[in-house]
């Protein structure tokens, strides 16, 4: 016995009035490829207003085998759910949420640990990445909703992990699996994220007990200038497949990702050393600008996207796929789970 949710409550918030449904939850869920010759798939209701969390408690491991046999599914035509829906919807898949540590973007907490999706100004693109994948502890699933679409753009486009490993050179695949990636992070400057934001204390010594557990290398250079550099892994097996997969944000820390004149002001502006943050091959030397075309490229060629419509909920297995952003028009809320 399944449910259906109706209606909205006041403030935004939807309300679970449900009215029971007898029916197999085999017969619930109608899965297509998300776009033919992708692994990606799509989760279509064939009941008006199924609520995605009655589904998944019906279901048994069905919403678990999809996501780990095809890395990303979109769940369309469900019940549209707030941050608490999605909170729910997000433990009853995969248990407790984790918080946003060692943060490297601007969110806002919206409800226990559910975020705005990150806020850069609409006419940026946010480059394709692994979340948290410049660190050596990352979310096995990420769970994001659209309450607002934009009015142009905005999508949220992914890449197979594996697929993009694939299309690169051999060579830059293991000049990067020999050395990982350093990430050289400067804070104090004003021009990003300051250290108590990223790690969410103003205690210095909690910076610091926090990047000795992680083997983070911390330098407070005076006042509030904090400099962090970290190496870690390139490429990882992915949990669910066993597939060797590109994991890691070389092509977004580094410099290069940013518009031209922006990282030739910074250029003019800071050494090297001091850039608010880019990355290196773990060895300490600058990346090729050849292997980061071709990293680019790969992302650029294995990149699929749809237009958000209100109420999708797309879960993505961090390790299988990569994410970002589409520049965008108009107002868009996007809010994300990480489990």
């Amino acid at each position: 016995m399944l449910t259906q949710t109706t209606g909205t409550g006041t403030n935004g918030r939807f309300t679970r009035a449900r009215r029971s449904v007898a029916v197999s939850s085999d017969t619930l869920v109608r899965v297509a490829p998300l776009i033919d010759g992708t692994r990606a798939v799509s989760c279509t209701p064939t009941l008006t207003g199924l609520d995605a969390r009655e589904w998944l408690a019906g279901s048994g491991n069905a919403l678990a085998r999809l996501r780990d046999e095809h890395g990303a599914v979109l769940l369309r035509g469900f019940a549209p759910m707030d941050a608490a829906g999605l909170a729910e919807l997000a433990t009853g898949l995969d248990g407790e949420l984790r918080d946003y540590d060692n943060r490297s973007t601007p969110r806002r907490r919206v409800d226990g640990n559910v975020f705005t999706s990150t806020e850069y100004p609409a006419d940026q693109t946010i480059p394709q990445h692994n979340e948290m994948s410049y660190t050596d502890s990352w979310p096995a699933t990420l769970f994001l909703t659209c309450v607002v679409p934009a009015a142009t753009g905005g999508e949220t486009p992914i890449a197979d992990s594996a697929r993009v490993h694939a299309r690169l050179p051999r060579a830059t695949r293991e000049r990067f699996e020999q050395h990982g990636v350093m990430y050289v992070r400067n804070f104090g400057h004003g021009m990003d994220l300051s250290w108590q934001e990223a790690f969410q204390t103003e205690d210095r010594a909690q910076v610091d007990a926090y990047c000795e557990r992680h083997g983070i290398q911390a330098e407070w250079l005076g006042g509030e200038r904090l400099r962090t550099r970290h190496v870690v892994q390139a490429t990882v097996k992915a949990r669910a497949t066993g597939e060797t997969v590109w994991f890691n944000q070389a092509n977004l820390f580094h410099v290069s990702s940013l518009p031209e004149h922006v990282e030739r002001e910074l250029r003019e502006s800071f050494a090297e050393d001091e850039l608010p943050r880019n990355a290196l091959y773990g060895d300490g030397t600058p990346l090729d600008p050849e292997d980061l075309a071709q990293i680019r490229a790969a992302y650029a060629a294995e990149e699929i996207a749809l237009p958000w419509q209100t109420g999708d909920i797309m879960i993505v297995d961090n390790e299988q796929f990569s994410h970002g952003r589409n520049p965008y028009t108009g107002s868009r809320t996007v809010l994300v789970a990480m489990a």
